[in-house]
């Protein structure tokens, strides 16, 4: 149980440390996108208004300076384009050229595909009237950029992964450091409990049989001594269940896994199972069965039988006359399923949750029947879990409940 709960622990911790670092590492490369994207544009716009500076209109032709050869623009990743003031394209120099339309002046235009190109477009303006006289568009491959981030990617992955797993190792040992005290507390609980219930064991034998003898010799006692009596014993019968069971539950959760020997379940269910025909027939309940004839487990085969005990006894008691009780054995594959459907009353899906807990009835008001303590259904899961497995319930008001179990098979 507290293994589970240590694992549920770090594994919540992992999780919103993660989301935590992701979110800071999508931050920081947002910001260092944008950065770079920036410092491009600034390249380029100084690269372009160079160009506009050094251009010279002459009969419809732009002559370009020295300045902007093919081969120093090439080796920088960089081209540039020249337009008239229509939009035409009069002259270009360098190998990344961008394929898109003419954009509006002072407009960043990003060109997808492979090479990745942005472009910036300035206007080319007259040194006297600043008449318009055209376009010059500057554009540069975003390989470079696309490196720096690839680089970036990796750097904040591969750091989230090692904090992560840094983390995780850090985490272990907090929980664990953590969860000693409960630990030590809820075992000294469950030792408690265990030697109340066997202390109280024997006081309870002493009061039931005098109560018995009492009753056995009814002849020198009056009708209303009688009935007191038959209340003390039926209330000494009530508290020795509760002792019993509350023994046999602290026993159960203390041993955690189970230890016993590989045995075929079908006779011990078969019997069961027979046993409780005629308690089904005296309430009018149709009771059927199904049972494979093999199956192999390996476990403690009281507290087996136990955990159907208590499944069956609790369909019987919340199911009414003239409903039905299905109990199913069967193996699936590596797993061993029982299932115990009944028609009764139903839980009302607010109180599934809760059905596994002790001492807890969906009647508030409702008594301890037929010497029942009330923890039936947690020892059955303490019993399932004692022996690697689960058990599950599905119910529905006014239709029925389905309890089933799933156990490991040999």
């Amino acid at each position: 149980m507290f293994q589970n709960l240590r694992h549920r622990l770090l594994v919540s911790y992992l999780v919103v440390l993660a989301s935590i670092l992701s979110t800071f590492a999508i931050g920081v490369r947002v910001v260092f996108t944008r950065s770079l994207t920036h410092q491009l544009t600034e390249r380029l716009s100084a690269l372009g208004q160079g160009a506009a500076a050094n251009a010279e209109f002459d009969h419809g032709r732009f002559r370009v300076g020295e300045d902007f050869s093919t081969q120093d623009l090439t080796a920088r990743g960089q081209a540039i384009q020249w337009f008239d003031s229509q939009g035409k394209l009069l002259n270009q120099e360098g190998k990344a050229v961008v394929s898109l339309p003419l954009a509006t002046a002072d407009a960043v235009q990003i060109q997808t595909g492979q090479p990745r190109l942005q472009a910036v477009t300035l206007p080319i303006l007259g040194s006297d009237d600043q008449q318009l006289l055209g376009y010059v568009r500057v554009s540069q491959s975003l390989a470079e950029v696309d490196e720096n981030l690839q680089k970036l990617d990796l750097g904040l992955g591969g750091g989230i992964l090692l904090a992560l797993l840094l983390s995780g190792l850090g985490g272990l040992w907090l929980t664990r450091q953590a969860m000693q005290p409960i630990e030590a507390s809820f075992q000294r609980l469950q030792q408690f409990t265990a030697d109340a219930a066997h202390e109280l064991r024997s006081p309870l034998m002493v009061i039931k049989s005098n109560a018995a003898v009492a009753l056995k010799y009814p002849e020198a006692m009056r009708p209303t001594d009688r009935e007191k009596f038959a209340a003390i014993a039926s209330a000494t019968s009530q508290m020795t269940k509760l002792t019993e069971d509350l023994l046999l539950l602290a026993r159960t959760e203390k041993d955690t896994q189970t230890d016993g020997q590989t045995f075929n379940l079908t006779p011990l269910l078969t019997g069961l199972l027979q046993q409780y025909v005629p308690q089904a027939a005296a309430k009018q309940l149709h009771f059927k069965s199904h049972v494979a004839e093999s199956l192999a487990i390996k476990g403690d085969a009281a507290q087996l039988t136990c955990l159907v005990d208590n499944l069956i006894a609790n369909a019987l008691h919340y199911t009414a006359a003239g409903g039905t009780i299905a109990v199913q054995a069967s193996q699936l594959e590596h797993t061993l399923v029982i299932t115990v459907q009944d028609t009764g009353m139903g839980i009302a899906p607010e109180h599934l949750e809760r059905v596994f807990d002790r001492f807890w009835r969906a009647d508030a008001s409702r008594s301890y029947w037929d010497g029942g303590s009330g923890l039936g259904l947690a020892i059955a899961q303490a019993i399932a879990h004692a022996h690697d497995g689960s058990i599950t319930v599905s119910s529905q008001l006014g239709v029925g409940s389905c309890f089933t179990v799933r156990l490991p098979a040999v």
